[in-house]
């Protein structure tokens, strides 16, 4: 399986994820730092909502094999600069959250938007509540190449 890592703003679901592809107990946990697993690198929202801590997100990603830029379908801020990929020397995906809760298309044609222009090569969609989209992810970490 990649090494993954995950940035995105706080409450955007990234622990939650982590704890998924980790089959933990799915439960709240504020991520206070980098937190490392054998598949899953978390990172704070803080770290992506202040751009004084972008180098720390690229110092922690050296260990990835893959970075995931992670947006909810409801965020209204956008935190991913365009071409933010660049930052990194690792393939960049886009991974939109919380897709159970009540949203428009439009609402999923931004968050797709947002996530091609910071330079995600490709989407998932998916619901952690649900599991909706989770096995497309997983089948992807699964693969070999990008």
């Amino acid at each position: 399986m990649k090494r993954i890592i995950f940035i995105g703003e706080t409450g955007s679901g990234k622990t939650t994820l982590m704890q998924i592809l980790n089959d933990w107990e799915v439960k709240y946990h504020k991520t206070q730092q980098v937190y490392f697993t054998d598949n899953v690198i978390d990172t704070p929202g803080e770290f992506m909502e202040n751009r004084f801590y972008y180098n720390a997100l690229v110092s922690s990603a050296v260990g990835a094999d893959c970075i995931a830029i992670v947006q909810s379908i409801h965020s209204s801020q956008n935190y991913f600069p365009p071409y933010f990929s660049s930052r990194f020397t690792k393939p960049m995906i886009g991974i939109i959250t919380k897709t159970d809760l009540e949203h428009s298309q439009a609402d999923l044609d931004l968050a797709q938007k947002r996530l091609r222009l910071a330079g995600a090569r490709k989407v998932f969609s998916l619901s952690a509540m649900n599991k909706d989209g989770l096995t497309s992810l997983k089948e992807f970490l699964l693969a070999d190449g990008f």
